[in-house]
């Protein structure tokens, strides 16, 4: 079965990132023309943080601050959920679970951003009930 599968297979490469010293007009902006509602934060490479739509709606709109004025870093969430390119397809999986995420970004040991792992990713992959299975709790 596709459990096998190490995630490096399996993850988009060359993720779109935004640097953590950028205002926040321009992650909305890549944001939107990405179409994702989560992007990893790096600095030098180094996954440092994300930013989802909602950190943006709630730590700026709400706040009223200014996005031409208040860096990715300010508001960025720092508790992240990552994993590595040499674990397994099936750690992926729970952590996506456990986490309620859609999303994992995928670093090296050194910190670095070497990809994304999707739930569409896992989806296309896995097999098919327990799959299905891990979507629903996700998407709960």
């Amino acid at each position: 079965m596709g459990q096998k599968h190490q995630i490096r297979e399996l993850m988009t490469d060359n993720p779109f990132a935004i640097d953590a010293e950028k205002p926040v007009s321009h992650a909305a902006k890549m944001m939107r023309d990405e179409d994702v509602g989560l992007a990893p934060i790096v600095e030098g490479g180094r996954l440092v943080g994300t930013l989802t739509d909602r950190d943006i709606a709630i730590r700026v709109v709400a706040e009223g601050r200014d996005p031409e004025s208040t860096t990715v870093r300010e508001v960025a969430s720092t508790e992240l959920v990552t994993i590595d390119p040499t674990q397994s397809f099936d750690e992926a999986l729970r952590l996506m679970a456990q986490h309620q995420v859609r999303r994992l970004p995928v670093v090296e040991e050194d910190g670095r951003l070497v990809g994304v792992l999707a739930q569409a990713d896992v989806a296309r992959h896995g097999d098919d009930s327990e799959t299905g299975q891990v979507v629903e709790r996700i998407s709960q």
